[in-house]
């Protein structure tokens, strides 16, 4: 089966018709696959819409938004600079000057793009709030989201974060639209309007992270190593404080998204629809046959049937190890556990180490229509 099943046909449609074509290519992946395990056909959703405010229409990219992206190319000095002394996001209590539901907004309207990759900036979004979260330590408490120090150098050129500057380059405009919000919250909220809006799950979310600078950078070596088995991934999960069955649901996101040999020397999509956040990932782990790929670059697996979606050595980790199987089992069986699991994994994740402020509301953005 070709891997090209993708959404971006599904370009300049209306959001609930784009929703539709995404369910709908979703469903031809999967019956093209011919999965073994029961696939559930809804995609739910957390109900609790604790400190939900007002809703913003969706109609469109905002002309704020398009006004801003033309100063885009003047951002990048920043990413490398180690201070930034004007930030209006540095004074106290400035996140509450912050509309966090037009952010949302803007954020989504950002996400769709043909020229980038399969057609969604939502991937790489994805990967930074991940990246930009997981660098805490428990025991230094140092590390995580609070400081978005994967912003400057060092941190922004260690090997697993290669690529990124696609994503914090594609929200620059948005820093500048909205000076109050600090780069640790725009990071972490663009990942969970990447989530819910490619289909997945409600993340329970809060604004309130301070910003440092280059020389709180963390050391290379804290994210995973791709080429790594159990206990690596063990090692490094246990040091930021998730057990076995958080671990397994946040693995859960390489439904999204595709390796390229330009950033981290791997090749290929995970699954037949990188840009919908389903279950898929455990039922391709599952049930293709995976074999070591014929080629001159890293070690990784390939399935047998199609050659055209590749298994990491760290993801080969959660079909042998018998304790990560059995959730990975759970998660092929059952969308919805997985959405319900993977939704307080990935809120942990993005508040690890950080000190919010007392006042600071805890939102559950409700999907754009």
């Amino acid at each position: 089966m070709s891997s090209s099943i993708r959404l971006v046909a599904s370009r300049g449609l209306s959001r609930p018709a784009l929703r539709t074509s995404r369910l709908a290519s979703v469903s031809a992946a999967a019956s093209v696959r011919a999965f073994t395990t029961q696939q559930n056909s809804r995609y739910s959703r957390q109900n609790d819409q604790q400190y939900q405010a007002p809703r913003t229409s969706k109609a469109g990219p905002s002309p704020g938004i398009l006004g801003v992206i033309a100063v885009g190319a003047l951002a990048g000095w920043y990413f490398y600079n180690g201070e930034n002394p004007a930030d209006a996001s540095a004074s106290s209590g400035s996140w509450k000057k912050v509309n966090y539901n037009n952010v949302y907004k803007d954020i989504a309207d950002l996400l769709e793009d043909e020229n980038y990759d399969d057609g969604s900036y939502g991937p790489v979004f994805v990967r930074l709030a991940w990246h930009a979260s997981g660098t805490f330590d428990k025991k230094t408490r140092t590390g995580g989201s609070g400081g978005a120090t994967i912003r400057f150098e060092p941190e922004a050129t260690h090997g697993a974060n290669a690529g990124l500057e696609a994503a914090r380059e594609r929200l620059e405009p948005l820093k500048k639209k909205y000076p109050h919000i600090s780069y640790g919250d725009l990071y972490t909220l663009a990942g969970v309007v990447a989530v819910q809006e490619l289909g997945g799950p409600t993340v329970a979310w809060r604004p309130g992270r301070k910003d440092k600078t280059a020389a709180e950078c963390t050391p290379d070596g804290r994210l995973p190593d791709a080429a790594q088995g159990a206990d690596h991934v063990r090692d490094i999960f246990y040091r930021m404080g998730f057990n076995d069955q958080e671990i397994a649901a946040l693995i859960g996101a390489h439904a999204l998204g595709r390796c390229h040999t330009s950033r981290s020397g791997y090749d290929g999509p995970w699954n037949a629809s990188p840009t919908s956040f389903t279950n898929f990932y455990y039922t391709e782990l599952l049930n293709n046959t995976w074999e070591p790929k014929k080629w001159n670059g890293p070690f990784q697996y390939v399935d047998r049937e199609s050659g055209q979606f590749m298994m990491l050595p760290a993801d080969m980790a959660f079909k042998k190890d018998s304790r990560f199987r059995a959730y990975v089992e759970k998660y092929a069986a059952d969308q919805d556990a997985f959405f319900e699991d993977f939704a307080k994994a990935f809120a942990k994740l993005l508040e690890l180490g950080v000190s919010f402020p007392e006042d600071a509301p805890v939102y559950n953005f409700k999907p754009l229509e």
